[in-house]
């Protein structure tokens, strides 16, 4: 059975320092409100750009209050670059839906209000930095096209004339994709330059105070989604985080740089930069090396989890991760073991689970550290494992150990009552993710289970533990698997497997329905039962 452990984004695994993204409500949209024009006001204005203050020696806009130089001056043009640029193409996805249902009057406000947010994102942006050659070719382009779109749908408001208005529609249609492509070609190369700007910090500043501020406003570019990160990564801002992790002056940094390098690897770009300056060597010094923090090595296990993610569809960077493995997993399970909270604990987990998916060697060299014995045991410390998504890295790397013959002697000396704790996780809270963690947690545990008992006494060891009354339960209790199929086929397997090696372990009419029947009807009839509540 192909177990996935599941990748290590942000959205997946809950962490903590993703809180301090989290803003009260009221205060975005207030801030959000400075962004939104009003379009009587916009349109007598013509756009005209927002004055600048003379005495102001750093040329920052009056809109920008109460901001300060430098990194400041840098996030505030980042943040009022996409809140514009989200206003901007909410207008334009409703003028697309509009004009489809040929509300004229709507889809001509409509096309106002984007051409006056458009006039005032451009001349805000060109007051508070200087415009790349580049960019004013499609800045010009774009607001032609905006003022052609006002002008079209204003003349679709004076005519009933069907075949006009039917021309009108698939000219203004082709009008506004053009206007869509241009908006966010410009965009990317506003963003692109901004980063720029953030990249050159981090390269030339001998600051503490604003590389790690750039850094910060990377990490924070990197939680906007994938299109993002890849203008990130090939800017080069991967090759510049490594170069801080790489100077001993730095070292404070370490932590907040490979978190970014974490984030940024989420996309191939970012690996395949990762790559080039081998980064992966990096990640196996700051690992292995006793005198880093305990954040920095967890933020570099975090980065490992990352790169190593089944989810990746290129290979080519493992070749050499392949010669720093050993050294790599012998740091992290280390790392498992002196974990001091669950955050560190998830994230070294994490990348072993990844890790024993593409290489046996992983799975020898875990065996050899004792890792089985070290992550059982980390299961009955609160501290270190605290949620089903810990968990569910250790029963995926136990499920992974299990297919060596010899794993089968460690769990016996760990007894395996554990494992079968695992078949009993169940979600403290409604949240989605954490049912699907739990039952994540039930398959692989009765994958495990089902591989082990290829031994006669881990077979026997789990009959006397009283594994086959909840694998029944959860074959013919949906509520108790959450309606996995996954889990059902799992603990299928692993009764049939118990069945054959100790056939008197299972009733007479359990066996009937859920051993002698082929798989699929087995699988067929519990799927389909519905539970008696009386």
């Amino acid at each position: 059975t192909m177990l996935n452990s599941g990748d290590i984004s942000q959205h997946s695994i809950p962490i903590t320092h993703a809180q301090s993204l989290q803003v009260d409500s009221v205060q975005r949209w207030m801030e959000d409100l400075r962004h939104m024009t009003e379009v009587e006001c916009m349109c007598v204005l013509q756009a005209k750009p927002i004055g600048v203050e003379e005495d102001s020696q750093q040329g920052e806009l009056i809109v920008a209050s109460g901001v300060g130089a430098g990194d400041h001056v840098a996030r505030n043009n980042l943040q009022t670059l996409l809140r514009r640029a989200l206003v901007v193409s909410t207008e334009l996805g409703k003028m697309f839906q509009r004009l489809e249902k040929g509300r004229w009057q709507r889809v001509h406000s409509t096309a106002v209000r984007a051409n006056c947010h458009v006039r005032s994102l451009v001349h805000e942006y060109s007051a508070a930095r200087s415009t790349p050659p580049e960019m004013q070719k499609y800045e010009k382009s774009l607001l032609g096209k905006c003022m052609e779109l006002t002008n079209i749908t204003e003349r679709c408001l004076h005519t009933d004339d069907e075949f006009f208005l039917k021309s009108m529609r698939e000219a203004i249609h082709e009008i506004l994709t053009d206007v869509s492509d241009s908006f966010s070609n410009m965009i990317d190369m506003a963003l692109a330059n901004e980063i720029r700007v953030l990249i050159k910090q981090i390269e030339s500043s001998d600051s503490l105070h604003t590389i790690g501020s750039a850094i910060s406003n990377l990490l924070s570019l990197t939680q906007d989604g994938p299109q993002l990160c890849s203008i990130i990564a090939k800017e080069g801002a991967v090759v510049a985080l490594f170069k801080i992790c790489r100077q001993d002056r730095f070292r404070d940094l370490y932590a907040h740089a490979l978190r970014t390098v974490a984030s940024i690897c989420c996309v191939e770009e970012g690996i395949n930069q990762l790559d080039k300056v081998d980064g992966i060597l990096c990640l196996a010094d700051i690992l292995t090396d006793e005198s880093s923090v305990e954040a920095a090595r967890a933020e570099a296990a975090a980065v490992v989890a990352q790169i190593t993610s089944p989810h990746h569809t290129s290979t080519q960077h493992l070749a050499s991760f392949l010669e720093s493995m050993h050294d790599i997993v012998t740091a992290l399970i280390k790392l498992c073991e002196s974990a001091s909270c669950g955050e560190v604990f998830l994230l070294a987990s994490a990348a072993l689970a990844n890790i024993t998916f593409f290489d046996s060697m992983a799975c020898e060299i875990l065996l050899q550290l004792n890792a089985v014995h070290i992550l059982l045991q980390a299961c009955k410390d609160r501290q270190r494992v605290d949620t089903p998504y810990s968990k569910d890295q250790v029963v995926t790397i136990l499920a992974n150990l299990s297919v060596l013959e010899q794993c089968a002697s460690e769990v016996l000396q760990e007894q395996g009552s554990l494992l079968l704790l695992l078949l009993g996780e169940k979600p403290s809270s409604s949240s989605p993710s954490e049912g699907a963690a739990c039952e994540r947690v039930q398959q692989k545990a009765a994958v495990t289970l089902a591989r082990l008992s290829r031994d006669a006494d881990v077979a026997q060891t789990a009959i006397q533990l009283k594994a086959v009354p909840r694998l029944i339960e959860l074959c013919r209790s949906p509520t108790e698997r959450n309606n996995s199929d996954s889990v059902l086929v799992a603990c299928l397997a692993a009764l049939r497997r118990l069945a054959a090696g100790c056939p008197d372990s299972i009733e007479a009419a359990d066996h009937q329905q859920l051993i002698k029947p082929r798989l699929v009807d087995s699988f067929l009839l519990c799927s389909n039962m519905e539970e008696s509540f009386v």
